[in-house]
C-alpha cells in the first residue's frame, strides 16, 4: 500500500503547489462515466495440461491443442474521480480515476475437432489511473492527449486459473501491476458541465504468460478502450 500511495501523494503535492501559483484559468470538478474495451491478443495454438503439469491427451493418445483468440465483443466497465485544469487555451490537465475496465477472449477446446467447444472468458481489473494531458481549447471545444499510468488495485481469479491449463509451470501473478498507456480525444465544456470523449491505449502489457505454444512464443494482452465521461465544475 506504501508503494501505490506514493505516487497519489506525489500528485497531489505537486498539484496543489500548482494551484496557488495558478489560480487564473484553474478549474476542478468530479467525473464519471462508461469504459467500452477489447482486448488486442491474435491467435494462439497452444498445449492443454493436466493438474500435474503433463500434456492433456485425446482417446487416440494425441496431444491436445486448443485455439485461444481475441473478441471482437467490447465489454462495458466504469470509471470516475477528480480532474484538475490549468490554463484557458493551451492546457494542462491532470486527473485521477478509479475505473473498471472489462474485456473477453475465447478459448476454442479441440476434444472432437468436428464440434470444438468455445468457451468466453473475462478479464475484469479495477485500477486507479493518472492520466496528464496536454490540450488546446477555442470557444467550448477542446481536444487533448498525453500519458496515463494505471496501478491495478484488484482482478477477477477466473481469468488466471483459465491459463492455468495452458502452461506447465506456475501461472503466478498473471496481469500486471501497473501498465503505461495513452489516452487522445476531445471534448466540450457548456454550463459548468465537461463532456470528454477519448480513446485509451496501452504502451505496455495486460498479460505475459508463457504458454505451451508450438514456437514457445509468449501470451501477450493489451486493452483498446473507449472512454466517456461527464464532469461538473466544483470551481
Amino acid at each position: 500500500m506504501k508503494t501505490k500511495s506514493f505516487p497519489i501523494l506525489l500528485f497531489l503535492l505537486t498539484f496543489a503547489s500548482m494551484a496557488q501559483a495558478q489560480r487564473k484559468g484553474f478549474v476542478i470538478g468530479i467525473k464519471g462515466g462508461l469504459n467500452l474495451s477489447q482486448l488486442s491478443m491474435g491467435d494462439f495454438i497452444t498445449t492443454r495440461y493436466n493438474a500435474n503439469g503433463t500434456p492433456a491427451l485425446n482417446y487416440n493418445g494425441q496431444v491436445l491443442n486448443d485455439n485461444l483468440r481475441q473478441s471482437f465483443d467490447s465489454q462495458t466497465g466504469y470509471a470516475g474521480g477528480i480532474f484538475m485544469r490549468f490554463g484557458r487555451h493551451l492546457y494542462i490537465q491532470p486527473e485521477l480515476l478509479l475505473s473498471t475496465k472489462r474485456a473477453t477472449f475465447e478459448i476454442v477446446k479441440n476434444d472432437r475437432p468436428d464440434q470444438p467447444t468455445i468457451t468466453q472468458i473475462s478479464t475484469n481489473i479495477t485500477t486507479f489511473d493518472v492520466p496528464v494531458l496536454v490540450g488546446l481549447k477555442g470557444g467550448p471545444f477542446r481536444i487533448n492527449a498525453g500519458p496515463v499510468a494505471s496501478f491495478r488495485i484488484g482482478d477477477n481469479q477466473s481469468y488466471q486459473d483459465a491459463l492455468r491449463q495452458y502452461t506447465s509451470g506456475s501461472v503466478g501473478d498473471a496481469l500486471s501491476q501497473a501498465t503505461l498507456g495513452y489516452q487522445v480525444g476531445g471534448g466540450l465544456d457548456i454550463l459548468g458541465l465537461s463532456l470528454d470523449v477519448r480513446h485509451e491505449g496501452m504502451l505496455s502489457d495486460l498479460t505475459t504468460v508463457q504458454l505451451g505454444t508450438p514456437n514457445n512464443s509468449p501470451f501477450r494482452q493489451r486493452l483498446n478502450s473507449w472512454q466517456v465521461t461527464l464532469g461538473i465544475k466544483l470551481f
